[in-house]
């Protein structure tokens, strides 16, 4: 039986993650080994990262509505409790930017939404 010679095929592999390491500091970006050890925890980093950025918008958002409401006395648990009782489904994105960019009519989200605390 032929001895099967891998060096193309290891050599792809090897180049495939170096590329993936290029701009990590040192050896990280040299060394197979490391390299490989070093994107292997990027992407975990950048999975977990993708979900936290989600949740950090959303407190976001509840940070920029608290601060809106503010003006007109009202806490944010209690705003949401009004408009989940009046039946107001608008989410926590859409709460944030009307606050922030049309003052008149979250003005009257807020009215409505104390009529029915």
């Amino acid at each position: 039986m032929a001895r099967i010679r891998r060096g193309t095929t290891v050599n792809r592999k090897h180049k495939k993650i170096l590329k993936a390491a290029k701009g990590f500091r040192g050896t990280k970006s040299k060394l197979f080994k490391v390299a490989k050890e070093a994107v292997m925890h990027a992407g975990a980093y950048a999975f977990s990262g993708r979900k936290e950025r989600k949740r950090q918008k959303r407190t976001l958002w509840i940070v920029q509505i608290n601060a809106a409401l503010k003006n007109h006395n009202l806490t944010y648990s209690n705003f949401i409790k009004g408009l989940s009782s009046a039946k107001i489904q608008l989410d926590r994105k859409i709460l944030s930017e009307i606050a922030a960019s049309d003052e008149k009519t979250f003005k009257q989200i807020v009215e409505e939404a104390k009529t029915h605390i």
